[in-house]
This record gives C-alpha cells, sequence and structure tokens, in this order.
C-alpha cells in the first residue's frame, strides 16, 4: 500500500544518520535501565513518566514487549508500570504520590494505551480500564486537570497529558464520552493569548514556546485540526523557535521540542519539514558520546527519550501519532 505523502517525505528526511543516532540514544535507555525496569539512582529513579517516556521511545522504533531489539526492556517497562496502579486507578509510584502524581499517570496511561492497542494484553487492559475511569472521574468543572487527582484547579500541560493519554485510550478501543472531550477542548482555548501564544492557565500570564507546542497538541488530540485558534498557535510557534543556548538554561527545553515536533507533525505540510530539518540537526549535534542528551534540570533518560520521540516523529509506529 503507498504511504501518504506527508509520510513519504518524513521517511526521506528522517535519513540513516537520524536513525543511527536514535538507535544509539535507545541503546543508552536500554543500558541505563534496571532489572525493575526503573533508572539509575537520582530523584526520578522510580518516575512513572519517565520510565513511560522510555517505553514511549522503544515502541516508536518498531519494538513491543517481547518482540524487537527492544522487547524485553519494553517487558521491563510494562511490569513495572503496571505495578504502580492502585485501587482507584491512579498510576504512580510511592515518591511520585506525594509529589505531582497526575503527569505520571497520564503519560503511564498513554504508554499502556499504546501497549495495549499493539499487544492486546488483557492485563494491560484491565489496568489501563481503571486508570482511564479515575481520569475521567477528575476532570474538573472548567475541563482541565491539575497535579493531583481530584477536580480541583486545573494547569495546561496537566491537561494536555490526560488529553493526549485519552486519545491513545480511544485509538485502543476505549470509549471517552464527547462531553469530556468538549470541556477540555474549551479549557485549552480558553488559555491562549491575544498573541497566539498559551498560558499556564487561564487565568492569566504570559505565552510560551512549549506551552503552546503542548496546547496544539491537546487541541490536536481533542479533534480540532483547523480554525483560528490552531493557525495562531502554530503562528507563534514559527516565530518563537527556541533559541540554541537554551538547551542547557531551559528546564523546559526538552518538553517544548518534544511538543512541538508532535504539533508540527499533525499540522503537516512546509511547517514540519522546516522544523523537523532544523531540530533534527540541532539534536544530532548535541548528542553525547555514549548516546544521550544530557539534562541536568530532570535527568538524561527524560531528555534522551524525549529527543528519541522528536526523532522518531516519521517512524509513525505510534498509534497516537497516525492522522
Amino acid at each position: 500500500m503507498k504511504l501518504p505523502l506527508y509520510a513519504q517525505e518524513g521517511r526521506k528526511l528522517y535519513n540513516s544518520t537520524a536513525r543511527k543516532s536514535v538507535l544509539a540514544g535507545l541503546k543508552y535507555l536500554s543500558s541505563a535501565q534496571k532489572e525493575n525496569g526503573t533508572f539509575g539512582d537520582g530523584t526520578y529513579q522510580d518516575s512513572t513518566a519517565i520510565i513511560s517516556l522510555a517505553g514511549l521511545s522503544w515502541l516508536a522504533s518498531g519494538s513491543v514487549p517481547g518482540r524487537g531489539p527492544f522487547g524485553s526492556v519494553l517487558t521491563r517497562c510494562v511490569d513495572y508500570v503496571v505495578g504502580q496502579s492502585d485501587s482507584s486507578g491512579l498510576i504512580a509510584s510511592d515518591a511520585e504520590q506525594n509529589k505531582r502524581p497526575m503527569y505520571g499517570h497520564g503519560f503511564a496511561t498513554l504508554f499502556l494505551s499504546q501497549v495495549y492497542g499493539m499487544t492486546r494484553n488483557p492485563l494491560v487492559r484491565t489496568v489501563l480500564e481503571k486508570a482511564v475511569g479515575l481520569t475521567l472521574a477528575t476532570q474538573n468543572s472548567d475541563g482541565g486537570w491539575r497535579y493531583q487527582p481530584e477536580k480541583s484547579d486545573a494547569d495546561i500541560s496537566v491537561t494536555v497529558c490526560q488529553a493526549v493519554a485519552l486519545r491513545g485510550a480511544v485509538k485502543s478501543g476505549f470509549r471517552v464520552p464527547p462531553g469530556t472531550v468538549t470541556q477540555c477542548k474549551s479549557y485549552l482555548s480558553k488559555c491562549q493569548n491575544p498573541d497566539g501564544g498559551f498560558m499556564y492557565t487561564h487565568q492569566g500570564g504570559e505565552s510560551a514556546f512549549p506551552r503552546t507546542g503542548a496546547a496544539l497538541v491537546g487541541l490536536f488530540n481533542c479533534g480540532v485540526y483547523d480554525g483560528e485558534v490552531i493557525e495562531r498557535g502554530l503562528a507563534f510557534l514559527d516565530e518563537n523557535w527556541p533559541e540554541e543556548s537554551e538547551y542547557s538554561s531551559s528546564p523546559h527545553y526538552f518538553y517544548g521540542i518534544y511538543y512541538a515536533s508532535h504539533a508540527y507533525w499533525q499540522a503537516g505540510g512546509e511547517r514540519w519539514s522546516r522544523w523537523y530539518m532544523s531540530v533534527r540537526d540541532l539534536l544530532m549535534g548535541r548528542q553525547e558520546a555514549d548516546g544521550n542528551w544530557r539534562d541536568e534540570h530532570v535527568c538524561n533518560e527524560y531528555s534522551t527519550a524525549m529527543a528519541c520521540l522528536s526523532l522518531q516523529m516519521p517512524n509513525n509506529h505510534l498509534p497516537i501519532l497516525r492522522r
């Protein structure tokens, strides 16, 4: 079957040099993983968010749990993430329970939705059903989510995390009520500033590149593919690409690269090609000799997973990325 035009173009841009760079990054993550599926010994060693992002980056390469070059490390990821689900459906490690567990829960739910979509594992389905149920039950009256699994306030970052996770679940056969999606679209749209960028909450605040990329991804995953909100958001991204100096100075650099790559991929066309060529070459030039991308603000496993996911967008292996 002939690939659509955007996928053909993406395959050309994801060239052999980029593939080698990604493979080195994926091998770094594999070597850094412990037998129980966690990473390292720092603050984020048992973060379900980072473990799930690493799992997504291996899935994006074409491996699945138990099969492919990264099948065994994916199996460890799945086992660990499934093991962090509690009776309420929340997926978070003990350390995350006392911090901002809905971040980890969102990325873990997305990861499991992609695993289930590829494997139809019944145990994953059971955990995923509970996780989706908790997300649906904790959406607040404005249509968003916040750090804790409760109906309180909301912010754009956690809301996007849940929106993408829910879309991942839908693509894997789960049902999400239309009202949930409508409310989420409303919340995200209200966070847009007059300059086209997005603020952190709809109470007010400045626009920023990372959260604008994230907001667009959230809207795309809520079924909003065009219109004034999308065009103004994309225009803001076009005009505010991160400076290379932000690589080491910004705590949100890899977050912004990942979400902008996802947003441009969904938008397609010349915007996507221009962005991908730029970020591809920038990331390959910053990769360390052992395959990792360094991040002093979170951890190297996080930044490496985000870089590998960004570079692999044209692979189109993840159900959540297929248009």
